[in-house]
């Protein structure tokens, strides 16, 4: 089948092919080659979530080969990675990126038979949720873009070949500095509809990427009474113009400090620019707390906006190179990695092999919900969660059961590229 290549909008500027993406990978389990490690180098393109210095150096300790991390804001690395698979072997973002790389020919389909802790993965990947009654959520929820069927779509139907190895995810919302504002109540009182209030005028701001800062103002624009969706995982043009115009007026009226492109940068937001509310993820949170500031993730009455972490093959990489990348992947499975991304905030999707890894008290705070028994740090080593403190939201279960929507390319992605890029520059 010949494919022709289309260009999505400069939004991201990132390349799609239309039509039917096809693997490079085979119907069978690939043997590994035997590798002389010190040749190799496996180059991982992500963000600066999970591309973290503590793990590329605890990598190379267990795996014996050179990993290079090369970390940017997603819009950019979505963008090299659809255009330049060349460019990395593995790539490390979130599942509203499968689209796009999927269709861009840009990532090959991954054996699952070569994932070594495959059974420990749990239902929330597989099946949508983690207890039968919890809602899926609206938009892409990861089991609908996980395995790849005979024609190459993808779909929730298990196969032995998926389109991305399922690994840290998280139920994101905004984060407040609770020195400026008055704690709220989970699920009761705290909402994104904050981001919109004229109290925080000057004091706000969005996340700076079209498939999640335009679901927190979605959020935030129904919270406040401004517009209802009749599907917010999946807007119409009109709805993306509506919410466009609020804003754009929101943003001449002052209402945003800004909006961010990095986690250090929604850091550095609240922390030195008067930011008090903001569209954050977990790790800015965890270093907040852990340099003095009072941030509050919320637990949003709403409910949040959930994403999971997808590791992708590159379409260009063979050989010993994606010998390695197997490797790498079932390290990020094996349990230390997990307890790792657990100090600031992240879940991983084999959680029973990174218990072990984590002693009872930050087990029972970060998955179970329970107030911590002692002091924790996070990944840096100072004190994030005080003794007697109760995670936001509550345990892995309750939280993953108040899921609004989930990071997503809609089917009007294009359209809302061009409406974003509208806001930015007005």
């Amino acid at each position: 089948m010949l494919h022709r290549r289309r260009e999505l909008l400069a939004g991201l500027g990132a390349a799609a092919l239309s039509g039917t993406a096809r693997s490079a990978a085979p119907h069978e389990p690939v043997a590994p080659t035997v590798l002389v490690r010190s040749d190799f180098t496996l180059r991982v393109l992500g963000t600066h979530v999970t591309l973290q210095e503590p793990l590329r150096r605890r990598a190379e300790s267990d795996l014996g080969f050179r990993v290079e991390f090369s970390a940017g804001g997603s819009a950019a690395v979505l963008h090299q990675a659809s255009t330049r698979p060349d460019s990395f072997d593995l790539y490390e973002q979130w599942s509203n990126s499968i689209r796009v790389l999927w269709q861009a020919r840009a990532i090959q389909r991954i054996d699952r038979r070569r994932v070594a802790h495959w059974k420990h993965v749990n239902g929330l990947t597989t099946r949508g949720h983690l207890t039968g009654s919890a809602p899926v959520g609206r938009g892409d929820a990861p089991h609908l873009l996980l395995n790849v069927g005979e024609n190459d779509e993808l779909g929730p139907q298990e196969s032995d070949f998926i389109s991305f190895l399922p690994y840290v995810h998280n139920a994101d919302s905004l984060g407040y500095d609770a020195a400026a504002l008055e704690e709220g109540v989970p699920y009761e009182t705290e909402s994104w509809g904050w981001l919109f209030d004229p109290k925080f005028r000057g004091r706000a701001a969005l996340v700076n990427a079209p498939t999640i800062g335009l679901f927190d103002a979605a959020l935030a624009a129904e919270a406040n009474g401004l517009m209802r969706f009749g599907d917010i995982g999946a807007m119409t043009r009109a709805e993306l113009d509506e919410l466009t115009s609020h804003l754009i007026r929101l943003k001449r009226a002052g209402q945003f400090r800004g909006v961010w492109s990095s986690v250090p940068q929604s850091v550095d937001f609240m922390q030195d620019d008067g930011v008090v509310v903001e569209s954050m993820f977990s790790p800015a949170v965890a270093s907040l707390r852990g340099a003095g500031t009072r941030c509050i993730y919320a637990a949003p009455k709403e409910g949040y906006r959930a994403w999971h972490g997808v590791m992708c093959l590159s379409s260009a990489s063979k050989g010993p190179a994606v010998d390695m990348a197997y490797e790498f992947m079932n390290w990020w499975l094996s349990g230390w990695p997990g307890a790792f991304i657990a100090r600031q905030g992240y879940y991983i999707s084999t959680p029973s092999l990174s218990r072990e890894h984590l002693s009872d008290a930050e087990w029972d705070y970060w998955y179970g919900g329970q107030p911590a028994a002692t002091d924790l740090e996070n990944t840096e080593g100072a004190i994030a969660v005080a003794a007697g403190e109760r995670r936001r939201g509550g345990s892995y279960e309750e939280r993953f059961s108040h899921i609004a929507v989930w990071n997503t390319v809609m089917p009007t992605y294009e359209y809302s590229l061009a409406k974003w890029n509208e806001f930015l520059l007005a």
